[in-house]
Parts: structure tokens; C-alpha cells; sequence
């Protein structure tokens, strides 16, 4: 053992301090943000975010009272599902565009005219 070195127990409480503070949001509460603020992180126009979010292709999402709030780690996750490193890459998964996806979708349990 190295004579000045501090017992194992103190170092890894001070790493834990060290950890804690070099990232100052590990003791905050989640935060969430509305549409315009998910958007504006996330490159997108308001109106894309929206569209994302009716065909269900988008990042999850809360309803709070009447609000659409966004978690950022949702964002995140949301977006490093398009993660490629070439463009040969055929990646985890896919950021699909905002657009329907699947057939017709029933009205009232029929079809639309």
C-alpha cells in the first residue's frame, strides 16, 4: 500500500464526489421542455415535432394537465436512434420521417370515403 495514499473507502467516496460534482445536473429533477423548446433541441421545426407525435413515429412524450412535455432524455435517446457512422452504416434503428406509415387508419371503426 502506498504510505499516503487514502483508504479505499475515502477514495471511492471522493470519486463519487468528484463524479457528482463534474456533472451538475446528476442531483437535479428530470427536466422537461414543451414542443417549441423538444423542437429547437432537436433541429426540428415545431410543426415537424408535431407531426412526429400524431403518426407516433417521433420521441416519447407526457401530458401534463393539457401539455405536451417532452423528458431531454427522450429527446436523446429519440435522436441516437439515427446514429450512423457511414453512410454504408445500416445502424441500430431509424429516426423514420413524419409521415404515416401504415395503411388507411379506420374512422369510427370503417373505413374513410
Amino acid at each position: 500500500m502506498i504510505a499516503n495514499a487514502p483508504p479505499p473507502a475515502l477514495a471511492l467516496q471522493t470519486i463519487a464526489e468528484l463524479l457528482a460534482m463534474s456533472d451538475p445536473s446528476a442531483s437535479l429533477p428530470p427536466r422537461y421542455l414543451r414542443t417549441s423548446e423538444a423542437a429547437r433541441f432537436l433541429s426540428l421545426s415545431d410543426r415537424t415535432l408535431e407531426k412526429h407525435r400524431t403518426y407516433g413515429t417521433g420521441p416519447a412524450y407526457r401530458k401534463i394537465g393539457g401539455r405536451v412535455v417532452y423528458a431531454l432524455d427522450d429527446l436523446k435517446a429519440w435522436a441516437d436512434r439515427g446514429t450512423k457512422t457511414s453512410t454504408s452504416d445500416p445502424g441500430n434503428g431509424a429516426v423514420l420521417p413524419a409521415k404515416r406509415h401504415a395503411g388507411p387508419i379506420p374512422y369510427a371503426g370503417k373505413p374513410r370515403r
